[in-house]
């Protein structure tokens, strides 16, 4: 299973791409938050479960339930995001940790990169934990075909093949060359479009695994459905939440206690 190193690695090494690609609002503050989260955070359970042994003989049921990417921040985040924005106004008024915003972290940003920070986490447990066979990666590879060569149907073959065309063609037709050019509002409409065919395709494979019987191949072998919902769960989710926790480009210091 991944250890420190991956972990850490792994979510500050996003933290600093998206400092650079966010020109610093996206600040070391949101960085190190994130990464402390996605390193330590739900691994804390084993520390609780140290804990509650001296009080009772819950503890390992507790380490249990904080270790999941949905209960350590229904049991932890609000207390959690005290410390952490606490921590954040006290480093940047000693000057230990620079903020290129010249502001300290929210409360609200710091419970984004507390649910990030864990969805993160598991991103790796899953995919490289229990040798693989995780309850998470097992499903996934449920969704594909394992019953010996998957046959090729037409009507497969005619929706993903839609589906995927009709991505292509609506990116381009919402980039295309024109007058007036916004790249906010061209980036929406673009990810608009892709959770709609996200969605349309994964309503497609859900309906041939899970509605028809007997069970027929949606894309072939391919375990299409786990695949996207794992990334739509532990890649793009956390990325996104930390998008959402970046300063604004005009932040108010007279509104925020220093």
């Amino acid at each position: 299973m991944p250890g420190p190193g991956p972990h850490l690695m792994y979510a500050m090494g996003s933290g600093v791409a998206m400092m650079k690609l966010s020109n610093g609002r996206f600040g070391p503050h949101h960085t190190l938050t994130y990464t402390v989260n996605a390193f330590f955070g739900p691994d804390i359970g084993s520390f609780s479960e140290w804990l509650g042994s001296f009080f009772s003989s819950s503890g390992s049921a507790l380490a249990d339930a904080i270790h999941d990417p949905v209960y350590y921040f229904l049991i932890l985040g609000l207390p959690l995001t005290f410390l952490y924005s606490w921590i954040s106004r006290f480093s940047f008024r000693l000057g230990i940790l620079d903020s290129f915003s010249a502001v300290p972290l929210s409360k609200r940003q710091c419970f984004l990169l507390i649910v990030a920070g864990s969805l993160s986490h598991f991103f790796l447990d899953h995919l490289f934990e229990e040798n693989g066979r995780s309850k998470m990666y097992t499903w996934i590879l449920s969704t594909g075909w394992w019953k010996g060569r998957a046959p090729v149907n037409p009507d497969a073959v005619f929706v993903v093949g839609f589906l995927c065309i009709s991505l292509l063609v609506g990116f381009i037709y919402i980039n295309r060359v024109k007058p007036v050019k916004s790249a906010i509002n061209q980036s929406y409409q673009s990810a608009k479009l892709i959770l709609i065919i996200a969605s349309l395709y994964c309503l497609w494979c859900a309906s041939q695994i899970y509605w028809v019987t007997p069970r027929r191949a949606p894309v072939g072998e391919e375990a299409d459905l786990g695949i996207l919902i794992f990334l739509a769960m532990y890649f793009f989710l956390p990325h996104c939440l930390c998008i959402m926790s970046i300063n604004p480009k005009d932040v108010d210091v007279a509104q925020l206690p220093l």
